[in-house]
């Protein structure tokens, strides 16, 4: 118990001395050292993990629980005081509603107080621990450095570092508190914390976008907070307070838990953007780029998936499962097709992540031991992966001040390690035997063998998602290594604290690719087991071997760019028998002389963002009505 503790007050307190240290030496040690001991401790957590059955704690001190109501107070009367400055009036009356829910909610506890475990540990809670320390303190770091240049090219700015840096590790502490937390009213205690955390984050530019965007981000975030508490007023008014404890309500089945796992599902789809929650996560982009990474990657989104992925087991079978399942499958493959129009880095990881998130999700509402299988390895390799990519794109970005797809070209020659880490990250989204394939095949034949035949139809909007997202990525890294002309080296500007994490990023991606039969045998499927009897082999030996084979092959060309600076030769392009100058130019048939242009196609008309936006929004509204009315009038409530 004393490292979970530790896991959820110490970033806590770093975050308090953060917030005090104006000195910028001594706040970038503090940050290291924050972020290392926290990032060891998760491991060793992850380690200790590594048992048959889950481990329950309950706190010896009762006044706990009036610190978390006091806490939810806290949190509440701020959200009241900033949305009322600024007019947010919506934002107001949904915060005032979830302050009232809770405390009725709390009112009954009271009068029926059951003995539950607050916190504990099992296999999948250890293994989000590891990736929000290990990850997250990565991308804490990372921002030293990154923050110090993001000032240096926004002086109009106020700098504000020791909050910002102090928000990321109370972020981290509140992520701590809802993968250990057993009692669903710590849940929505830490719940909060990351909502309060996001929005602070977002706004930090303080632009009229910034503070919109977070705003936003506040009001589906609250919105589909309120759900908890509306969980646990289900769960009082049915007379189980013992339900209140997440093992409890898991092991109920369908028949107690389905209309309270769902509500929380319901602020699991918020908290993870999907479709109609999505714009917020891709408003959530005008933040610096670390905010990005750490959003998309490793804390707030997973939140989201997390509690989803923990009431699968009742969700299978279930029309609440399918229907949660479709808004996985429609946001995947909407968001896939979004993301082909992008030509800005940022966005098309933010839709990309948005459509991972989706496949995560579909796989969760099938809630087969398969299915839940592929969601925890996406969940793994796309945090990992996701957080590579965004913190390579924010190096990009400063070193040649835009984050457009079309100014990488030849990025490979210019910055040649840089260029190899994007491509390991853009391997470990898409390309064998990476996680994402090896998932996506697992949820294709659960979706076939669980679901007949809504499966069906998950495994067409699976299949055509899956190309698209080849199409975006590999025309993605085209850019990255075509070559138009002799270009200078610009990688020797990038700040040696960004390089060594993006270094580690690249490794722990190959390593956790070379290694997930371990993380299955060891971490997953222990787990599952204990949801589900029996468990089958969900990874044979054949398997691995081509997977492996396959790993070595697809890492071919990453490490081949590592020296590609010294050793490229531009060649003049072929132009129709035309000859091609030293300034890039031809002279046409006409005599004028024009420029050549290469570009990818995006295809607006077909995948525009507005369109596929509207359509996939109005789908996902319609689905979500569904699901609500099902859990409100054909459950009782």
């Amino acid at each position: 118990m004393e490292l979970l503790v530790f896991l959820i007050l110490f970033p806590l307190l770093v975050a308090g001395l953060i917030s005090v240290i104006r000195n910028e030496k001594f706040r970038g040690a503090a940050v290291i050292t924050g972020a290392v001991l926290a990032g060891m401790v998760s491991l060793i957590v992850l380690v200790s993990s590594m048992t048959d059955s889950a481990l329950y704690y309950s706190m010896p001190v009762n006044f706990i629980g009036f610190l978390i109501f006091f806490g939810d107070l806290l949190i509440s009367s701020y959200l009241v005081y900033v949305s009322l400055k600024s007019r947010q009036y919506l934002i107001t009356g949904v915060t005032i509603l979830q302050l009232v829910l809770i405390a009725l909610a709390e009112f009954l506890a009271l009068s029926d107080h059951i003995p539950i475990p607050d916190l504990f540990i099992d296999q999948f809670s250890g293994i989000m621990a590891a990736i929000i320390g290990v990850v997250g303190g990565l991308i804490c770091i990372y921002a030293l450095g990154y923050m110090r240049e993001y000032h240096h090219y926004h002086p109009d700015k106020p700098d504000r570092r020791n909050r910002f840096f102090a928000i990321l590790f109370l972020f981290l502490s509140g992520m701590f508190g809802v993968v250990f937390s057993n009692n669903l009213f710590w849940l929505f205690f830490f719940w909060e914390i990351t909502t309060l955390c996001s929005y602070l984050l977002i706004r930090y530019p303080e632009t009229t976008e910034s503070v919109r965007n977070a705003f936003r981000a506040l009001l589906f975030n609250l919105a589909g907070g309120a759900c908890i508490p509306l969980a646990i007023l289900a769960i009082q008014f049915s007379g189980h307070s013992r339900l209140l404890a997440i093992n409890e309500l898991v092991a109920a089945g369908p028949t107690l838990a389905l209309v309270p796992a769902g509500l929380i599902a319901i602020a699991g789809l918020a908290k993870s953007a999907q479709f109609p929650f999505s714009s917020w996560l891709v408003g959530a982009m005008v933040a610096p780029t670390p905010v990005s990474a750490l959003l998309h990657s490793s804390t707030m989104v997973k939140a989201g998936v997390y509690v989803i992925a923990r009431f699968a087991p009742v969700f299978e079978g279930q029309i609440v499962g399918i229907l949660i399942a479709l808004i996985g499958g429609i946001t995947f493959l909407a968001a896939s097709g979004i993301a082909i129009s992008q030509s800005n880095a940022k966005k098309v990881l933010a839709y990309s992540t948005i459509a991972n998130l989706g496949l995560i999700v579909a796989c969760c509402g099938v809630g087969t031991a398969e299915a839940l299988w592929a969601a925890i390895l996406l969940i793994i390799f796309h945090a990992i992966a996701k957080s590579l990519l965004f913190l390579s794109v924010g190096t990009v970005e400063h070193r040649i001040h835009s984050r457009d797809i079309e100014d990488m070209s030849g990025l490979v020659v210019r910055m040649p390690r840089i260029t190899m880490m994007i491509l390991i990250g853009i391997s470990g989204m898409f390309l064998a035997p990476f996680g994402m394939l090896i998932s996506k095949w697992a949820s294709l034949h659960a979706f076939v063998e669980s679901v007949p035949p809504y499966g069906i139809l998950l495994v067409i909007i699976i299949a055509y998602g899956s190309g698209i997202t080849a199409f975006f990525w590999a025309k993605w890294m085209g850019k990255l290594i075509s070559v138009n002309g002799r270009k200078p080296d610009i990688e020797s500007e990038v700040p040696k604290s960004e390089k060594i994490i993006l270094y580690i990023l690249s490794t722990l991606t190959i390593i956790v690719c070379f290694c997930f039969p371990v993380i299955s045998w060891y971490l997953i499927e222990p787990w599952l087991a204990t949801l589900y009897q029996p468990v089958t082999e969900l990874l044979s030996l054949s398997n691995i071997e081509i997977m492996i084979m396959m790993l070595f092959l697809v890492l071919i060309m990453p490490f081949s760019l590592a020296r590609f600076s010294h050793s490229a030769v531009p060649v003049p392009r072929y132009l129709c028998g035309i000859p091609e100058t030293s300034t890039a130019s031809y002279t046409g048939s006409t005599g004028v002389t024009r420029d050549v242009v290469l570009s990818n196609y995006y295809l607006e008309k077909v995948f525009g963002e507005e369109r596929l936006s509207r359509l996939s929004v109005a789908a996902g509204v319609f689905l979500l009505v569904l699901l609500m009315n099902f859990l409100l009038i054909g459950g009782g409530l």
